[in-house]
């Protein structure tokens, strides 16, 4: 593609570097919008410069990626609402061996939940039972929310679903899911091992004691807490309850004893004129006596028929209530079987190789049908800032494609990548690496991914497929490189840095100390790994 206009190049180059910046840097002093903003500002800018016509802007939106994104969101958020990752945290800590054997729990569920639920959802999901296990073994817990990022990154380069660069990498070059998952899933298994056995090595010493020395003054968690997580939790006030019910239990017997002094007295009155009373009353009390024995005998009689209506009344309520909620726990218990069975639908579907997009959605639907109530709750959760993000990137990527600086990068780079040998690949490795962590995986993917897919074409249909699966690969590893080369990454650091009371501060230089020898070696043998 030949370079366009002075002026369009400068513009549409102007325009993707604000968008750049607010991407990678979405709290910038002089523009803090975020990412969202930013990412439609990049897009309006493309427009506004005239780079790209509004109808040009609009058909860069790629609504099959949309789609298959906002129905892998739906999806996991009912799989939320079925426990299921509740679950998967339990069996973090299920008969753990110690600290070691939790490391290998972590990398593994974690690596195998971002495959089939995204590696953002299952950093925000674990994150905090992570760390909550961490402080009840008095662990450091570095280690493990390192293991969690990093295998989540790893674990989600397996599937088309498992991060956004590889939904588009799959809509673009039309691999099926069954052959994406077969093409990677060998790269995916080896690389979570190493990334584990590296872990151990880095943190051996770390995991053989158990002491958290950087923060020993927090307390620890306690067993029950850790088996009660929620993954969305409440702010519950039962310290004011239990103050407030040993203030009433104070109060009640200030009261009691004061009614017992009063009683006393009462009494003592009582006694002394009851002897004067006693033989003047004595003839009265004998008169009486018939009439009161009468008396006493209908009220025995209707208070025990009382009674006897009363405890009936209360067995019947205890078997209603007793029902009630044995009817309820089977109707959740099958409601949560019948979620898991169209997940696992959804995931068959995917395989035999049916349009992905629309059997996400179709099993998103699915799952709101079932539970036969009014779904604003579910779609609320749907992140639509995620989805605007998307829009207004691909318009953006795809007018700075446009000023042609792509391209000429490009042809520059294409005769020292090409992918028929060992050097080849290690180039474009290096330079998909690059630019993953300078300008993010996603635009890393748009702006490469035709290219590179299109130079491979040249050699043989499978090498084509190879070259789109090394893109998949790369670009998600590496975003374990840095703190900043991954959203799960920083899903990671600020979900533990917001947990209460054991949270966590992962430094950006800790995370570096590991994330680029694990990154380097783990990528590279990866790249052994893919199949044609």
């Amino acid at each position: 593609m030949a370079m366009a206009s002075t002026d369009r190049v400068i513009l549409g180059s102007i325009a993707f570097a604000i968008f750049w910046i607010l991407a990678v840097f979405p709290a910038v002093p002089f523009m803090p919008i975020g990412r969202t903003a930013g990412s439609l500002l990049g897009a309006n800018l493309m427009v506004i410069f005239r780079v790209l016509a509004p109808d040009e802007a609009y058909a860069a939106i790629d609504l099959p990626i949309l789609g298959l994104l906002f129905g892998t969101m739906v999806v996991s958020i009912y799989l939320e609402r079925a426990d299921m990752f509740k679950y998967l945290g339990k069996l973090l800590a299920w008969k753990s061996r110690g600290p070691k054997d939790l490391l290998c729990r972590i990398c593994l569920i974690a690596a195998i939940s971002s495959a089939f639920f995204t590696n953002d959802t299952s950093c925000v999901i674990l994150t905090e039972f992570v760390l909550k296990i961490a402080r009840q073994q008095n662990l450091p817990p570095h280690p493990f929310l390192l293991a969690l990022a990093s295998s989540a990154n790893i674990g989600s380069s397996a599937t088309p679903i498992g991060n956004p660069q590889n939904l588009v990498i799959a809509v673009l070059s039309k691999i099926s899911f069954g052959r994406f998952l077969f093409g990677v899933f060998p790269a995916m298994l080896v690389g979570v091992v190493v990334n584990a056995v590296l872990l151990l090595c880095m943190y051996w010493k770390s995991l053989s004691v158990q002491k958290d020395v950087e923060n020993a003054e927090i307390e620890l968690v306690s067993d029950e807490e850790v088996d009660s997580h929620r993954f969305s939790p409440a702010t519950m006030s039962h310290v004011n309850s239990l103050h407030s019910q040993e203030q009433f239990s104070a109060d009640s017997m200030n009261t009691s004893n004061q009614n017992q002094d009063n009683f006393n007295e009462n009494e003592i009155k009582t006694d002394a004129n009851g002897v004067f009373d006693s033989c003047r009353n004595s003839n009265a009390s004998m008169e009486a006596a018939n009439d009161g024995s009468l008396q006493m005998r209908d009220k025995n009689v209707t208070s025990k028929g009382i009674l006897s209506v009363d405890g009936c009344e209360d067995q019947n309520f205890t078997s209603y209530e007793e029902k009630h909620n044995f009817s309820e726990k089977w109707k959740k218990w099958l409601w949560k079987i019948c979620v898991y069975l169209i997940t696992i639908g959804m995931l068959i579907s995917l395989l035999i190789g049916l349009n992905m997009s629309w059997t996400a959605i179709t099993a998103a639907l699915a799952l709101v049908v079932l539970d036969f109530k009014d779904a604003r709750e579910c779609l609320e959760k749907v992140s639509y800032s995620l989805l605007i993000f998307f829009c207004g990137m691909f318009i953006t990527v795809d007018g700075f494609n446009r000023t042609g600086i792509p391209s000429a990068f490009w042809d520059f780079m294409e005769p020292y990548a090409k992918i028929d040998h060992a050097g080849g690949i290690a180039v474009l490795a290096v330079v998909i690496l690059v630019l993953s962590n300078l300008a993010s995986n996603v635009p890393t993917v748009l702006l490469l991914g035709a290219r590179v897919g299109a130079s491979a074409a040249t050699i043989s249909a499978a090498s084509e497929k190879k070259a789109w699966l090394i893109l998949a690969w790369v670009s998600t590893v590496a975003g374990n490189l840095s703190l900043l080369g991954s959203a799960a990454n920083l899903i990671v650091c600020e979900q533990a840095h917001r947990a209460q009371p054991s949270g966590y501060n992962l430094s950006l230089w800790t995370h570096l100390r590991f994330g680029v020898p694990s990154t380097l070696i783990v990528t590279a043998i990866g790249l052994t790994l893919i199949r044609d």
